[in-house]
Parts: C-alpha cells; structure tokens; sequence
C-alpha cells in the first residue's frame, strides 16, 4: 500500500474496536445533545420527534384555521405519510443498518477475508468515511438542495410526484393560510433533507464498498456462502427495507391523491411504480457489484486449482479401486476414500455455483416486498374492498 494508508502498529486495536460510524453530521449531535439517541445508531426515537412535531403544529394550525376536514381528506393523506410513516421509517433503517455496517467491517477482518496486511488501509478507509460522515458542509448543502427543490418542482411532474403532491394539487391548496405555508416550508423541506440525507449516506457506502474491494481480499471459492465469504453483505442490505419502504410510501401518497380525484388513472401510475422499483434495484443492489470483479477472478481461480486437485484425486482413486494394482486386501466398504471423493465433489459444485453479485432470491423479495406493500393501497382506489371481498368471497363459495 501506498504511504497515505500507513497506520502506526499501535493503532491496530482489536476486532471490537474496528467500527464504521457511517452515522453522524449535526443533525446526529442535535439528538445525542437532546438525549434522543442512543449507543449512536438508535435513532428511533428522534425520528419520531422530527416526524411527529411538525405533525402535531401542522393540525394544529389546521384545527384553529377550521379546516380540519381537508387535513383529514386523501389530499392531505401525502403529509401525513411523510411526517408519520416516512420520516420515522428514515431512522428506524438507522437502527437497523448500523449494527450490521460494523459487523460486517469486524467479519472480514476476522475471518481473513481481510489480510491482517491491508487493515492498515481499512482503517483508513474507516478514517475517511468518518470524517465525511461527521463534517457539517455536505449537510448544509443538502439542506439547501432541499430549500430549493420546492422551487424547481413546481413545474416538473415527476420530480413534483416523487418529492411533493401532483403540480394540480400544488396549485390548488397552496394559499396564505398559516398550515399550508408551515408544510410547504417546513415539514416538506424537512422530508426532502432527511431523503438526500440517507441518499448521501448510501452514496458513502458504496464508495467505502468499492475502496474494500480495490484492498487484497482473499476470498475462498468453497465458502458456503457462494460469495467468496462475503455473503454476509446479503444481511447487511436486506436492513435496508424499511428505508425502502419510505421511500414507496412517500411515492403512493403522492400518487394517491391524484387517482382519487380522476387526474389520473391508476394504469397511467405503472410506469412510476416501475420507476421507483429500478431506483431501488440501483441503491440497494447496485453497490454489491463492486465485488463482482473479485468474485470472478476467484471463481475462475478456484476452478482451476480445484479441477487439478480433482483430477489428481480421481486418477488416485481410479488407480487404488479399479486399476491392475488395486488395493483389495483393504475393504471397500466403510473406506474413507468415497466420502472424500464426494466431498471434493460437492467443493466443485460450490466453487461451480459461486456466485458474481451478492444477491439471492430470499434478499430481492425481502426488497422487492417493502417495495410493493406500500402500493398496494393504491388498488383500493380502482378495486374498492367491498367489491374485493365479495369477489373473494364469490371465487371460495363458487357461487
């Protein structure tokens, strides 16, 4: 490695002491200085407060305005998603994720994934991450990203039904009264923040991914876990669902509103559902590729050296059982030789079945399911439950 990655021998701590602190910036501080957060990643109840104040003055302002009936409307139903469902979801996917970042960094290590030669240059990856993960400057510039984003999505649809309600119903309910000028300047901008926020921080791990991938990694092609000993990362995305599940709740909210009032009809709203589902393949199964390069490379290597080895073994076991000079005196039956024989066999199907991205089927339905299930209300805006229930009903009775 080069000089910028030398590290001090004393520095080299052990295992429990090698952390990812992917969490931080001032927001961060604001809620350990108010006690609302806790050993640095559970956050749930901060995200409560930051969800659930805005909510509560924007109903009030709405109850002294007397327009408690259109807060309580479906066109409104986009600020309670965001302020009481998304906003809390954000932190709860803190919670979740942050263990997993640190367990993950201390498995390679201990399982000498990670050679004891390149922690040097994990510790300063882990060195970097923190610094731009603490630094209030990608903070405020987030901050301002979303001061003014309100303004430039007053004329973009799709930017206006992925961050906000539809452009008509901007249109309509933006007035002077005191509860429209608080969600449209505090509460929606307070959504957008926390959004780019995460955004920001899964920008972070994916560059702290590829810098572990460009280390020595000496991954084992039998390793059951047909990543190479990397399959953990499987674990630490599948914690990613709740943020994914925030992420398709702001989205129906605001889809909803608009089939409701006849805007739009609820097939016209696919390609958007598609949309958001390609987002999150690109966040949370993009940053896996990285190690694809690695995972080929030790695939074709173990392929190699575990085809010789095969070959050597079978010509042995060939020659002892089946050949001029067979071993008869030895019984056959009870002989080491055939478990061995398919043991090494089931190596190859492992090294055979190694796989290049670190995704299975159980991960992409977890995702995929946290996904969809938030969409799914939007069916009742077509297919009322009455209607659903008696079609159920009719389809079980056969009537």
């Amino acid at each position: 490695m080069g000089s910028e990655h030398s590290v001090p021998p004393r520095e080299i701590e052990s295992l429990a002491n090698i952390e990812l602190a992917l969490f931080g910036g001032p927001l961060q501080r604001l809620g350990c200085r108010l006690r609302l957060i806790h050993d640095e990643t559970n956050s749930t109840a901060f995200g409560w407060v930051l969800g659930g104040t805005p909510w509560v003055v924007l109903l009030t302002l709405a109850l002294v305005e007397g327009s408690g009936g259109a807060f309580l409307s479906i066109e409104a139903i986009g600020a309670h998603v965001r302020l009481l469902v998304a906003i809390p979801l954000f932190f709860v996917c803190e919670a979740f994720v942050g263990p997993r970042f640190e367990a993950f960094v201390q498995g390679i290590v201990r399982s000498r994934v990670l050679p004891e030669s390149a922690i040097p240059a994990l510790l300063f990856e882990i060195a970097r991450i923190k610094r731009w993960a603490n630094a209030w400057l990608p903070e405020a510039l987030l901050l301002s990203a979303a001061l003014l984003l309100g303004l430039g999505a007053r004329d973009t649809d799709l930017v206006s039904q992925l961050f906000s309600e539809s452009p008509d119903i901007h249109a309509s309910t933006v007035s002077a009264t005191w509860s429209n000028q608080w969600y449209w300047l505090v509460c929606l901008p307070l959504f957008r923040f926390l959004l780019l926020r995460w955004l920001w921080r899964l920008a972070l791990w994916t560059f702290f991914l590829w810098r572990v991938s460009r280390l020595d990694l000496r991954l084992v092609p039998i390793h059951p876990d047909r990543a190479g000993g990397l399959g953990y990362l499987e674990l630490v995305h599948t914690e990613f669902t709740p943020l994914i599940a925030a992420i398709s709740a702001a989205v129906s909210a605001s889809i909803a509103p608009v089939v409701a009032s006849g805007r739009m009809t609820l097939d016209a709203a696919y390609p958007i559902v598609a949309l958001t589902l390609l987002v999150d393949a690109v966040l949370f199964v993009g940053p896996l590729c990285v190690f694809s390069r690695d995972l080929w490379r030790s695939k074709v290597k173990g392929l190699i050296e575990y085809g010789a080895l095969a070959e050597q073994y079978v010509n042995a076991f060939d020659r002892k059982w089946l050949g001029d000079q067979s071993a008869s005196e030895e019984p056959l039956l009870g002989t080491a030789d055939i478990q061995s024989l398919a043991d090494l066999n089931n190596s190859i199907d492992v090294v055979r079945d190694m796989r290049l991205v670190i995704v299975t089927p159980t991960m992409l339905i977890y995702l995929g399911a946290a996904a969809l299930l938030p969409m799914l209300p939007l069916a009742l805006l077509k297919y009322p439950l009455a209607d659903l229930l008696a079609r159920f009903a009719r389809g079980v009775s056969g009537l």
